[in-house]
């Protein structure tokens, strides 16, 4: 059972706050009709953790570090969510009679007999962070049931609108727009990158990509989909009356304080059309190059060549393995009034100060080509090329890094090793290649494990096999993997972190390319110190912790079948 206190004489008496600070902390309160905790921790007269910590004491309840604890979403299921939400509690385990559970202000008594009313048995109370348990709460709820609720309201109502035959354009807005809101909101705390809306034969299917992996939600209701796709259309400002091609288009949101660009994709399918929906978090800002995950002596020699006065950086590797990332992570390193720096994307992913970005349009001619050609007539000492996809955009970006311009641009190729021969492959002379290009970068996303539930074991008999055929691994040696828990949405995997594979062109190098002898290119690149396949990279990572053993098998399988 808790006991009531003042809090503020109890932190005025005990000399964590002082009278003035208390006295201006409840003419807030009384203004905003917020809890006087929550006051003082706005106003900066005391952080949270130390607010808790104090509670905590004269309460004789422990303070608990959520992020690390293993709790079971099954249990957190016993309280309904809206209690949950209402009063900022959860119950995270159980115990003998009762539930362990966490509570982020430990003197609101309306909570605890609301809790324990609802549970029907003993609770022992733990405090914690709000943002922590807010975090579980949206991992364990996510919200699928708000989804279901809102998708079912919006079919009525357009069953309703057009039994009177009053379908517009405008029908079912309210319930449109709250369906949707509640689809970004669930896509963006989840850290999603794509969200896909497919019409499926007798309802839809809502699709998220979670670090490179996608999960689903099914559900009825067939008319909801032309409702969705008519919003998202009016959204883009596309054309709402054209159903039967594909069309592009972006628009931009705001939600809970973080501003969201979207780039949307319709295209018809069999049962209607099909959305996707790329999430880009502008107020994440863009990554720095040390917090891509590069090695040392890998960001050691990409930073030298970006300071380089001429020559052509290529990144390479499939789509969504980052390529763009680290090309804004470069320019944003090099961006300074010394420099004039222009890029030519398809599209503009980000905005940065003082940079010229030009969106490629091909409708009207505006091909990367064409730009490329034009951006060269205005003096720019750095100019970033979003992908060469022809011949034609190839040769300008060369000739560009041999006449006295830093081109960075990149390429869909398996590693680093093929950039060069792709480019030949494409019409490009071998000695153009030999003299523009100075570094190639090929990369990979790999999903970190998640620190909340890592756990230590030894490999099984198929991985060391694996681990024997490319190193002499001792049977002993202990590899991580995560078990899911909450902060991971159960998967055992937590964002996702770059591996890189690097090759400088060496003067050697450099004579067997312009010969076009790509055999004798791979036999020497192999030899440089620097060279560490993108698999052995992965496996550094594996070493360290960083990421599972798996997720290593992973991509060598990939690279072998690419």
């Amino acid at each position: 059972m808790i006991k009531k206190l003042k809090l503020g004489d109890l932190l005025v008496e005990n000399k964590v706050i002082t009278n003035y600070q208390l006295e201006k902390a409840l003419a807030q309160q009384k203004q905003t009709g917020k809890k006087l905790g929550d006051v003082l921790v706005e106003l900066g007269f005391i952080d949270e953790t130390s607010l808790l910590l104090f509670l905590s004491k004269q309460l004789n309840l422990p303070f608990l570090e959520l992020p690390f604890y293993k709790i079971k979403p099954e249990v957190i299921r016993e309280l309904p969510e809206s209690i949950a939400r209402r009063y900022r509690v959860i119950p995270i385990d159980r115990i003998k009679n009762g539930f362990l559970v966490a509570i982020a202000d430990p003197t609101d008594l309306v909570a605890y007999d609301e809790v324990s009313r609802k549970l029907k048995k003993q609770i022992r109370l733990v405090v914690v962070r709000e943002k922590d348990l807010s975090r579980v709460i949206d991992e364990v709820f996510r919200r699928t049931e708000e989804i279901a609720s809102l998708a079912g309201e919006l079919e009525q109502e357009i069953g309703i609108i057009s039994s009177k035959n009053e379908m517009d354009e405008e029908m079912g807005d309210a319930p449109i727009k709250k369906l949707l809101n509640s689809i970004f909101e669930d896509a963006i705390q989840v850290n999603a990158s794509d969200i896909h809306i497919e019409p499926a034969e007798n309802g839809m299917r809502i699709r998220q990509r979670i670090d490179g992996v996608l999960q689903e939600q099914v559900m009825k209701g067939k008319t909801i989909v032309s409702a969705l796709v008519l919003r998202l259309k009016l959204m883009a400002r596309l054309n709402i009356s054209e159903r039967r091609l594909p069309q592009d288009g972006r628009f931009s949101l705001r939600l809970k304080d973080r501003k969201i660009d979207v780039r949307i994709s319709t295209m018809p399918v069999q049962n209607g059309e099909a959305v996707v929906m790329r999430l880009l978090d502008q107020s994440q800002g863009i990554l720095r190059l040390d917090d891509l995950g590069m090695s040392s002596s890998h960001l050691e020699r990409f930073r030298y060549h970006l300071t380089r006065p001429h020559g052509m950086i290529l990144v390479t590797g499939p789509t969504g393995s980052g390529k763009s990332t680290t090309l804004y992570a470069g320019l944003s390193e090099v961006n300074s009034y010394e420099k004039k720096i222009i890029t030519v994307e398809d599209p503009v992913e980000y905005s940065f100060d003082r940079i010229n970005q030009v969106q490629v349009q091909p409708k009207i001619g505006l091909s990367f080509s064409a730009i490329l050609r034009s951006a060269l007539r205005h003096d720019p000492d750095i100019v970033m090329v979003g992908e060469i996809r022809d011949e034609e955009t190839a040769q300008i970006a060369l000739r560009a890094a041999m006449t006295g311009h830093l081109v960075l641009s990149t390429l869909h190729t398996n590693d680093a090793l093929s950039g060069p021969a792709r480019l030949i492959d494409m019409g490009v002379e071998p000695y153009l290649a030999a003299s523009a290009i100075r570094l190639v970068l090929a990369q990979r996303l790999v999903k970190r494990v998640c620190h909340s539930c890592s756990e230590t074991y030894i490999p099984n008999e198929r991985e060391l096999n694996w681990l024997k055929s490319i190193l002499n691994i001792t049977q002993d040696h202990r590899f991580v993997r995560g078990k899911g828990c909450t902060q991971c949405g159960m998967r055992g995997y937590k964002g996702r972190i770059g591996v890189y594979e690097l090759i400088e062109i060496s003067d050697d190098m450099v004579d067997a390319l312009r010969e076009g002898d790509l055999r004798t290119f791979s036999a020497l690149a192999k030899k440089k110190p620097s060279y560490r396949p993108l698999a052995l990279s992965a496996l550094d990572y594996a070493f360290q912790g960083i990421i599972s053993l798996d997720e290593v098998l992973r991509l060598s399988v990939e690279l072998m079948q690419d």
